[in-house]
Formats: structure tokens, C-alpha cells, sequence
């Protein structure tokens, strides 16, 4: 279907390029969760949920 809209040639390059952009966007994915605070994503994790539970 996107071969009709874009062209056989085009899609062609796009699925070759896709385990490029798979691979960059786990880097990026990672990268965010690293420079910000990444017990706000843990948190979401039910394993890694229990290790740091907050004495209140």
C-alpha cells in the first residue's frame, strides 16, 4: 500500500532503512530514560516496581 503512494522505489529505500531507524530509536528511547529521572519510568516495571519501594 505506501509502494502506491510513494513509489516501489522509495518504499524499496524505506525498508532498508528500517532496522537503522529501529536501532536509533532505541538508543534515543534509552537515552531519555537515562538524562531524566528513570524511577519515573521503573516505576511502570511490576519486578523492578518492588526493589525500591518509598518509606512514607
Amino acid at each position: 500500500m505506501i509502494s502506491k503512494i510513494i513509489g516501489q522505489k522509495y518504499a524499496s529505500i524505506a525498508k532498508s532503512w528500517m532496522p537503522t531507524l529501529a536501532v536509533w530509536g532505541t538508543v534515543g528511547g534509552v537515552a531519555v530514560i537515562h538524562f531524566t529521572d528513570w524511577r519515573l519510568f521503573l516505576d511502570y516495571v511490576p519486578y523492578i516496581n518492588g526493589k525500591f519501594k518509598k518509606d512514607e
